[in-house]
């Protein structure tokens, strides 16, 4: 603020206050001064939007205890006062000095408490700097506090999770409010709602509401960033000799694989773009194969069993990873 304006402007004028103020009342009535003149309730009115800064303004400074002083303790050096800037430092006092009356040229009138109020170098400024410094808020000014956010939690299931839906919630009023869950949302994400959430005390903008997931898991499928994950059994037989195989989906329809002739128990096999579908990309469904051990046998499964045996190949199977073991 220039320094012309702390006597031109009379800050308790512009909130209807008396100088005795209290810091109840002071607050009480800005508060709905701020409602009143706020932007976001006058849209496109320059008067509105030029008395908010006003009196945003005056109650940075009032409100401060220690601005105030310095405020009323200016403006009692009266109002018609003129100062101005020069780069030298402050100057231009005459009408200050006057204030004390026409003491002679050569005597020396005690002014410490006058120059103690300016800073001694560039420009004339005012006590500490902090008098008629911003606070913050609209476009600068000391404004309405902004509202506080609400927190709240749900638990969707694993296929909300990935596809994405629009759910309803309770709000703290006990009235529903909606909130659209996006495809590929993950356990322990937060989705925030902008301006949903506790109204500001003073007319300033809302808080936000912040919607914490949890998802349940999935009988079947598990998530790998965007890629789907599935085990997927094959028989003794189909691992060695090669079979196609049925894989299900998460939408419930089935894909058919290929699995090679000699497939190992956890190979993956990749199914291209059958994973999560979101914003941030397409991933796959990643199927790893589990070789499934027969528990009961028949007479005939066990005797075709022991006469492979004797006619499989005799390479121990462990033998690497015990020649790597003993490194």
């Amino acid at each position: 603020m220039a320094s012309q304006d702390w006597f031109d402007k009379d800050f308790y004028k512009t909130l209807g206050v008396s100088k005795d103020v209290g810091d109840a009342d002071l607050k009480k009535t800005y508060r709905k001064l701020a409602r009143k003149y706020h932007p976001d309730s006058n849209q496109g009115d320059a008067k509105a939007e030029a008395k908010f800064k006003e009196i945003s303004e005056a109650y940075s400074v009032l409100s401060d205890a220690e601005q105030r002083k310095e405020y009323d303790e200016i403006r009692a050096m009266g109002s018609g006062a003129r100062f101005t800037a020069s780069g030298q430092g402050a100057g231009g006092f005459e009408d200050v000095f006057s204030r004390y009356g026409q003491q002679g040229r050569g005597q020396a009138a005690d002014f410490e408490d006058i120059f103690a109020m300016f800073n001694q170098g560039q420009g004339a400024s005012f006590g500490n700097g902090r008098f008629g410094q911003t606070s913050g808020g609209y476009r600068g000014f000391g404004g309405p506090q902004r509202g506080s956010d609400v927190t709240a939690r749900t638990t969707i299931d694993f296929t909300t999770a990935v596809q994405g839906e629009t759910i309803s919630l309770q709000g703290e009023d006990g009235k529903p409010f909606k909130v659209k869950i996006p495809a590929g949302v993950a356990d322990g994400q937060k989705i925030r709602l902008r301006g949903r959430g506790r109204p500001s005390p003073d007319g300033g903008e809302s808080g936000d509401i912040v919607v914490q997931i949890a998802v349940r898991p999935h009988p079947v499928f598990t998530r790998d960033g965007l890629n789907l994950r599935v085990v997927v059994p094959v028989t003794f037989t189909e691992a060695t000799l090669g079979a196609t195989i049925e894989v299900p989906t998460l939408g419930g329809d089935v894909v058919k694989l290929r699995v090679a002739p000699g497939t190992p128990s956890g190979r993956v096999l990749r199914v291209k773009g059958r994973g999560v579908v979101s914003s941030k990309g397409t991933g796959d469904l990643l199927a790893e194969l589990q070789v499934a051990v027969p528990t009961h046998l028949d007479e005939a499964a066990r005797a075709a069993l022991e006469k492979f045996q004797e006619l499989e190949p005799t390479e121990n199977p462990r033998a690497e990873l015990m020649a790597k073991a003993r490194r």
